[in-house]
Order: C-alpha cells, then structure tokens, then sequence
C-alpha cells in the first residue's frame, strides 16, 4: 500500500479511513483522532525506511511544532511545545507536523513550525505550511463527519461541540467550518481593540465581507458586540447593523455576531454571519 499525495486532503482522507476501518473493528469511536499514534506507526502502515521514532514534549517556547531528524535521516522526532495549554492545540500541531513527515520531508532538512503556520488554511499548493493545516483539518475533522454536525444555525454553541467530539480548539473548529461553508461568514481573533487575525467564507470574500490581514492594524469597529467590553461571551449571536462593520454597507442590512474570550492569552474570537443576500460592497448606485 502506497499513501496518495497527490493532495493533502488525499493524503488525510485515506489515513483516516484506516483509522475508521480499525474502530469500527474494535467498535470504539474514533474521534478524537489518537495522532501520536498514527505517527509512531505510519512507517510500517506504508513500508517507509525513515520513522517517527518518538513524539514528545520540548521546551521549544518559540515554536509551536517541530519536525527534526537523526543525523543519518533515517529516524524522526516529532516535537510540540510542551507549554501549549491546550490539549486541543497540541493535537493540531502534531497532525500538522505529521503533514510534513508525510508529505514534504524529502523537500527540507527540518521543520519548525509556528502559531501563525497553524493558521494558514488557504489553499495554495505551493505553500507547505498551508498544505499542513489542511492535512490536519481533513485527519481530524473529516468533511463528512464533520457536515453532519451542522444540522441548523452555526454559532460558537455548535462549534464548541464540534471541537469537542473533534478534541481540537475552538479556533481550529471554527475556521474548518469557514472552510467549507456556503455561509457568508467571517472568524476575526482580535486583543486590545484590534484585528490580529481574520478569516472569510468563499462567499463572504465574494460578498466583500473581509479583513486584509496584510494591511497593518485594523481597529474593532465602536458599536459592534467586539468592541463592548462588559460582554465577555455572546455564543448565540446578535443582530447589529452590517454597516458597523463595513461602513458602505446597505444600511438595513443586518449582521449577527458572536463573540467568546477564548484563551489565556487574552484573545478573542468573534464570529460574523452576513444574511445569504446581503453584500458589504458599497449599494451600487447609477451616475
């Protein structure tokens, strides 16, 4: 048996089915996916010469993962950073190390991965980490699986229970429903009044419902629920103005928006639902 890498999703879709096809044999769930143990025993699964040899916890404050050989390259050590609080991120980081022992080894000497690699969830294939992220995501959130947990209105309710049957972050759940969703919502992280990060639904991009990360600070909007400091959770969402959010707006259009404190690092998530018709373009108007 040879792994298809032909894509990353190929890659993870056909090691999950062997995970499947072993706990349905066992008759024992498989979520949350066991990662240490796909990649202590993925080498003799495919007949590679060159395995993991051991997965552990370093002090390697710097990074979130790392991926490192012996120096014959005949033996891997699969490492994550031993101060990552949650057991949700440390099974994304080593999935996501695990991508590059499986599918991007022969292409460096080492790897060293940091948050912001476990970020990038576009869909360049010419960027190893982003192909990383979505080896993780497809491993430990199959599509099907993951599809039928959505059965009504998204908001932080339903994919806090998607990241714990899935045993991954808040954040990781979430950004694998924008991945796949024909919502046109938007997931901004955001501390001390301004936008780290933001990620947009193929719809909402389309919609002009985005952020550019790119573009240097972006402060949260006055009037929004993010930018209330006396609420600290709002799972099920409130309608606001979308034009609070993208001023040019139309101005009857209507957001609903969900915010949580997420970490202890003080960040805070917010989730964005634009209604299916509504645009943050400017209203075109004729000359």
């Amino acid at each position: 048996m040879s792994l298809d890498t032909a894509t990353p999703q190929r890659a993870a879709i056909q090691l999950y089915k062997i995970v499947e096809a072993f706990s349905k044999g066992l008759n024992v769930p498989p979520f949350p996916i066991n990662v240490e143990q796909i990649a202590l025993g993925i080498a003799d699964q495919f007949k590679w010469s060159d395995p993991i040899a051991a997965v552990v916890p370093a002090d390697i404050s710097t990074f979130e993962g790392a991926l490192m050989p012996n120096d014959r390259r005949d033996k891997w050590m699969l490492l994550y950073n031993e101060k990552l609080a949650s057991p949700g991120r440390i099974r994304f980081t080593m999935a996501h190390e695990l991508a590059h022992y499986a599918l991007h080894r022969l292409k460096r000497e080492r790897f060293e991965c940091s948050e912001k690699d476990m970020l990038n969830w576009s869909n360049d294939d010419r960027d190893i980490e982003a192909q990383a992220d979505q080896f993780a995501s497809y491993l430990l959130m199959p599509l099907d699986d993951y599809r039928k947990q959505i059965l009504n209105t998204v908001d932080f309710d339903v994919l806090g229970r998607c990241a714990d049957r899935y045993g991954v972050s808040l954040t990781a759940a979430a950004l694998k429903w924008i991945s796949f969703t024909e919502e046109k919502a938007v997931l901004i992280r955001h501390n001390d009044g301004f936008i780290d990060w933001s990620w947009s639904s193929q719809p909402a991009w389309e919609a002009g419902a985005y952020f550019k990360n790119s573009a240097g600070p972006i402060e949260i909007p006055s009037g929004s629920v993010a930018a209330e400091e006396s609420i600290r959770h709002e799972r099920n969402g409130i309608q606001i103005p979308l034009s609070v959010w993208w001023p040019n707006a139309e101005e009857k259009a209507q957001i609903r928006e969900s915010k949580i404190s997420a970490d202890q690092y003080g960040n805070i998530l917010t989730l964005l639902v634009l209604p299916r018709h509504s645009k943050a373009w400017p209203k075109w108007r004729p000359r």
